[in-house]
């Protein structure tokens, strides 16, 4: 999106040099000032700080060359009295030297837009007089209409207009008088500019008309003025918005409303394909959804890349998520695949892109609305894990999600979710209390046989931290697996992971009853001392009371176990058969 540009006020953009002058101009007014202060300040510039009428005119008299010198920024001292307000003196430079009136600075600024943007009315009138050009701009294009519009100076619009001001001229960004106008939301110059003949929809270098700029800043007076002029509410920019996208972007309810009584066109799609609707879901504006719902066409959303439900979704709007799907959005709708082509995981449904962007509050109410677990191409239980988020995990398993999917790019003879989980052993243990299998990480076909060489060799660290497997990032992308499984003993001993092999190992071991370790993970729980134990614990028989609780757990199932709190059973045995005790 092009944003509305503007150029910046003349007082932003003073240098250091121009407020050392203002200070040489206040310090000149008082004769009890040392005079060795001033002793390098011009003596026409000193006059004129001063308001000295009689040191000017014996000046011009005795050294008029004097009145044409130029200082280091290209200032002479015409320019000095505009700035400085002194009426008197302009007219003794103007006589003396009538043809410095349009005189530029290094800027580009004339005497009579300096007086403009000081707002000193009559200097503006004496330079007029004097046949000052009102069409002369500054090195950024700024004419002297455009800075009394951007002043709001009613009456110095008005003076400018009658001395014949081209009032189309564009300023550095291709705005127009009106366009300023229009940003401050002042009617009243807005009526006299298109009196002296203002285009109604002048557009700017990215094709912004002064109606787009009221909608995007939310400017009623000056949105229901244009529109009552005839402005035309359906013009687009060169990207193809219009202003009901930037109302409907920007939140202002009132003139999206106004916007739709003026026949705007909710289906006018963007160059990239997006209604207005698309941008009050991203940007959260549930009210305006409201308002944009029934006057968008189905079909015209069904031929958009992406839904508004989805762009609700990756940015978290729950309120509008909520809106539309109460409006009839289809909760399971899946995304063009000209955009979902554009991920590596080839996600579809919104429920995945809330997930992929930590969106859970979101996701939850989707999956209240009924989203699938089984659309996207990857599980959206693997994302939520790559994202290591507990809670979104925990809310997925809760809706039936499974605990062993496999990613497409990496085939593993374990979970893959154990493969996400990384370092990050809460998330793990959730996952292995409900129903992931942990078993699976202790069968190797090698056993206590010596691993071949080189096994393990095409696991190598990647890109942010990541595994990757025959140049496949491991999180979730939707390549072709490689066709030998890799086993959780290789994937552990890879250079990333090892470091966390022994508490890995210690958990896993919490959820099996007896297994026996392959030579890899023996070797690796021997290469540190603090492992020792886990290696012992995995020798060692396992107590009858935790073979027991094994047997409860599998007996009594995975969806049983996590209404276990809702059971009046006693605390303790819920420890115990949670394995928090």
């Amino acid at each position: 999106m092009i944003a509305v540009s503007r150029s910046r006020s003349l007082y932003q953009r003073l240098n250091n040099d121009i407020r050392d002058r203002l200070a040489v101009y206040s310090l000149s007014l008082h004769t009890s000032v040392n005079s060795t202060v001033l002793r390098d300040v011009d003596p026409v510039v000193f006059a004129i700080g001063r308001g000295d009428l009689k040191a000017l005119n014996d000046l011009a008299a005795s050294a008029a060359h004097h009145l044409q010198k130029e200082d280091k920024d290209g200032w002479i001292p015409l320019h000095h009295a505009a700035f400085c307000g002194q009426t008197e003196c302009l007219k003794i430079l103007l006589r003396a030297h009538p043809v410095s009136v349009d005189k530029r600075t290094l800027q580009e600024q004339t005497a009579l837009l300096l007086a403009v943007s000081c707002e000193h009315s009559s200097c503006v009138q004496c330079l007029l007089e004097a046949g000052a050009d009102p069409d002369i701009s500054s090195k950024n294009k700024e004419t002297p209409l455009y800075k009394a519009c951007e002043l709001e100076n009613v009456d110095m619009v008005s003076l400018i207009l009658s001395y014949g001001a081209t009032v189309n001229q564009r300023c550095g960004q291709g705005w127009t008088a009106l366009h300023e106008a229009v940003s401050k939301n002042n009617t009243e110059i807005c009526e006299i500019l298109i009196r002296a003949g203002a285009s109604i929809n002048p557009p700017n270098t990215y094709s912004i008309t002064p109606l787009i700029v009221a909608a995007q800043r939310g400017q009623m007076r000056a949105l229901c003025y244009l529109i009552g002029k005839g402005a035309d509410v359906n013009i687009q920019t060169c990207d193809g918005v219009t202003a009901l996208h930037e109302a409907s972007k920007n939140g202002h309810r009132e003139s999206v409303a106004v916007l739709l009584t003026k026949n705007a066109d909710a289906n006018k799609p963007t160059n990239s394909g997006l209604l207005p609707l698309h941008f009050a879901a991203q940007y959260g504006h549930h009210e305006i959804v409201s308002l944009l719902v029934p006057v968008t066409s189905r079909a015209r959303l069904r031929h958009s890349c992406i839904s508004p439900l989805h762009l609700a979704a990756e940015h978290n709007r729950h309120t509008v998520a909520a809106v539309l799907l109460k409006t009839g959005a289809d909760v399971n709708a899946t995304v063009a695949h000209s955009h979902s082509v554009q991920y590596a995981d080839q996600r579809a449904t919104a429920l995945y892109f809330a997930i992929a962007n930590g969106s859970t509050e979101t996701a939850e109410v989707l999956l209240n609305a009924g989203a699938s677990l089984s659309l996207d191409p990857v599980s959206p239980l693997l994302m939520a894990v790559r994202q290591g988020s507990v809670s979104t995990v925990s809310l997925l398993l809760e809706r039936g999600a499974d605990a062993n999917a496999r990613i497409p790019s990496y085939a593993t003879a374990f979970p893959a979710v154990v493969a996400l989980c990384m370092n990050n052993l809460s998330l793990l243990k959730c996952l292995l209390d409900n129903g992931c299998d942990a078993l699976s990480c202790f069968t190797c076909t090698h056993g206590n046989a010596p691993h071949p060489t080189g096994e393990g060799s095409h696991i190598r660290n990647g890109s942010n931290g990541y595994v990757l497997l025959n140049e496949n990032i491991l999180p979730l992308n939707c390549s072709e697996p490689p066709e030998r499984e890799t086993q959780f003993c290789e994937w552990i001993s890879a250079s990333v992971m090892c470091k966390w092999a022994g508490p890995i190992i210690d958990l896993l071991l919490e959820h099996v009853g007896h297994v026996q370790l392959c030579s890899k993970l023996t070797e690796l729980l021997d290469s540190r001392e603090e492992w020792l134990a886990v290696k012992r614990k995995s020798s060692s028989p396992r107590p009858l009371l935790h073979l027991c609780r094994l047997k409860i757990r599998t007996e009594m199932g995975r969806h049983r176990l996590k209404s276990l709190t809702s059971l009046p059973l006693p605390n303790r045995l819920i420890r115990y058969l949670t394995l928090t005790d």
